[in-house]
């Protein structure tokens, strides 16, 4: 692989958190590309979208995270998170070019009440986890120089997602229930780009190690609930006015849902920084960040 590419970034999944936050904080060397120009479910827009940008990294943000909808929704999910990775993967490895593909904590079941490392067998016990695990494998086998970034709980100040929900819900309601009894990685999505794009950067610079392959898991530094994150956030919300609300912590079985959650899906990011040096920030710096940010723009 070059050290001295000049092409653009390339990042599917539009607009996304991880899409957004890419662009944000890469600049005018990322290019953002998104349905219809390019979409999983029509495999040739993968060859054409590759051909018009040229770029020197791909970065595959895209994925079906409707984590419920999946369990339906069975052939969607399966094209977002598996056939299609494996194509984008394989095209990369014609042209290679790094390709960096981000999957989820969702492999695993949640039940070895520890931290995971890559090594652990995955045991997804939803269809959303089993698309995104078997993605895994078949983009290591279509690219055996790809590197997968697994995340959790991502989060940002921008699109759809728990912080943003929280905050809002807080301003609306003076009392909140909150599932108390999982337990992970709060994730801010610019942490995982900037993390992205440092890895890109040290490939650029140096270029390509074989042992760059591989697995790793890039989360948030630190373990929450749900409930704690979602008083973190509201509490950070508070000091910029918002009234605080009660957050009550539910157990999992109070809060049903079609798609099983893991009960514990905590992962450890030491070999991201053993071989990137890429150390992810604290969730609840992380989170103060953010939550300044979404009364920024609301304020703008």
């Amino acid at each position: 692989m070059s050290s001295t590419a000049t092409g653009p970034i390339l990042v599917t999944g539009g607009n996304g958190q991880l899409a957004t936050s890419l662009a944000n904080l890469g600049g005018t060397r990322v290019v953002r590309v998104g349905r219809p120009e390019f979409d999983f479910e029509h495999p040739e827009t993968i060859e054409a979208t590759l051909a018009k940008y040229n770029p020197s990294a791909v970065v595959n943000a895209a994925a079906w995270t409707a984590v419920d909808l999946a369990e339906t929704e069975v052939a969607g999910a399966e094209a977002a998170n598996c056939t299609g990775p494996a194509l984008l993967a394989a095209a990369c490895a014609k042209r290679n070019i790094p390709f960096v593909h981000v999957s989820t904590d969702y492999v695993f079941s949640g039940d070895k009440g520890a931290p995971y490392v890559e090594t652990d067998p995955v045991s997804p016990e939803t269809v959303y986890g089993r698309t995104k695990a078997e993605g895994e494998q078949k983009v290591l086998t279509a690219d055996p120089k790809a590197i997968i970034l697994r995340t959790s709980w991502v989060y940002s100040a921008h699109g759809k997602n728990f912080v943003r929900t929280m905050i809002n819900a807080g301003a609306k309601n003076p009392a909140l229930k909150v599932v108390g009894d999982q337990r992970g990685n709060p994730t801010c999505s610019d942490d995982l780009a900037q993390a992205i794009l440092d890895i890109l950067g040290l490939i650029e610079r140096n270029g390509w190690k074989d042992e760059f392959a591989g697995i790793y898991h890039a989360c948030g530094t630190g373990e929450a609930t749900w409930h704690e994150l979602a008083v973190a956030a509201l509490e950070e919300a508070a000091k910029h006015g918002q009234k605080m609300p009660e957050v009550a912590a539910i157990r999992t079985e109070d809060w049903p849902t079609p798609a099983k959650r893991p009960a514990d899906s905590r992962m450890d990011n030491g070999k991201l920084a053993q071989v990137f040096g890429v150390k992810m920030p604290q969730w609840r710096e992380s989170v103060v960040r953010t939550v300044t940010t979404v009364f920024e723009n609301k304020t703008a």
